[in-house]
């Protein structure tokens, strides 16, 4: 049944690939903790690198799981894991996926009503999304606006094809196009690997992408971007050879391949790193920076939810936090009475 769920949540929810693995190693986890004598689930006993059973020893304890889907047992596995020292976030995870699986198991006639509903969670200690500065990406933009450039382009298809010189330089106006898509659209990583050559709409200035659920939505794209996604192509041409057709890969490596993920991350810390950036150099820290800014520019709430492809306002609301906390740090330092904390005229 939990693989029968896991496929649920890729051919018909399309979920990523990362998270069928998260959520059934969970499922796993739990279905090994309810039917261990004494409950002993955190022994080392699992697969999965200590996080997780192996798929065989999960399906020969699905029979009787059922029996454990009810609230004051998911409290009792909720504890279990709070006791093994796990994190409320990672708990939190835990417990999601059994919900998701007891909606699943409603859904199948298995179960009446799902019983997480009726579990408390631990609270969760708040994080506001990390992003960079308007000023450190528009001197990053500035800075490498070279490699983006019509002159570029030309020594680039004046070298030897083929050569270590002509590929460095392709290479080069590929991670800054990665920068500029992922910042000047807010499109998430699998997103931007998804993306085609029919995607683009040169006479609309805008970008069609598939995003979570399978949900298309359209994206402006500013006039420097649509130019910049151009010459690439062209350089595309040079290095690779012509293609035409629209379903081929936007982006592609100096051998013609599509991109991954690791290459995204890192084309991105390559790009970032010397440029004054702090903290986490990733594509999702991009999106929430062109998230800020957008807010921080008098952005509607509700466009910068249609522009990120979020399923609710309430995921949307979160980057609101980021402009109250730099309002506040801004108050107390400029405040006549914040800064005289001893006054009391």
């Amino acid at each position: 049944m939990i693989d029968r769920y896991i496929s649920y949540l890729r051919d018909v929810r399309r979920y990523s690939e990362r998270t069928q693995v998260l959520y059934k190693a969970a499922l796993e986890d739990f279905a090994l903790w309810a039917e261990t004598p004494g409950q002993a689930g955190g022994d080392g006993r699992r697969g999965h690198g200590g996080d997780g059973m192996k798929g065989q020893a999960a399906d020969a304890v699905m029979p009787g799981l059922t029996g454990h889907l009810v609230p004051s047992r998911i409290r009792e596995y909720e504890a279990h894991l709070i006791e093994k020292g796990l994190k409320p976030r990672t708990v939190h995870l835990r417990i999601s996926a059994i919900s998701g699986y007891c909606n699943f198991l409603v859904k199948e006639g298995v179960i009446k009503s799902n019983p997480v509903k009726n579990v408390k969670r631990p609270k969760m200690e708040k994080r506001l999304p990390e992003f960079f500065t308007d000023k450190t990406m528009q001197d990053y933009l500035e800075s490498s606006a070279y490699d983006a450039s019509q002159e570029q382009l030309e020594i680039m298809q004046s070298a030897d094809s083929g050569s270590k010189f002509a590929e460095d330089l392709y290479n080069r106006r590929l991670r800054r196009l990665i920068i500029s898509m992922l910042y000047g659209t807010g499109i998430r990583r699998a997103e931007i690997i998804g993306l085609k050559r029919g995607s683009v709409d040169f006479s609309r200035a805008s970008l069609r992408v598939r995003g979570k659920g399978d949900k298309m939505r359209e994206i402006p794209l500013v006039p420097s971007l649509v130019q910049e996604i151009s010459l690439y192509l062209k350089a595309v041409s040079s290095i690779v050879g012509e293609v035409s057709s629209a379903d081929a890969p936007l982006l592609v490596t100096d051998k013609g391949k599509p991109l991954y993920p690791e290459f995204v991350d890192r084309a991105v810390k390559k790009e970032l790193d010397g440029t004054g950036a702090t903290g986490r150099k990733s594509p999702h820290v991009l999106r929430h920076s062109l998230a800020t800014a957008l807010l921080d520019g008098g952005a509607d709430l509700n466009a910068i939810k249609e522009m990120l492809g979020h399923s609710s306002l309430a995921a949307t609301e979160v980057y609101t936090h980021n402009t109250v906390e730099r309002l506040k740090t801004q108050y107390m330092n400029a405040h006549p009475r914040a800064k005289n904390k001893d006054s009391n005229d």
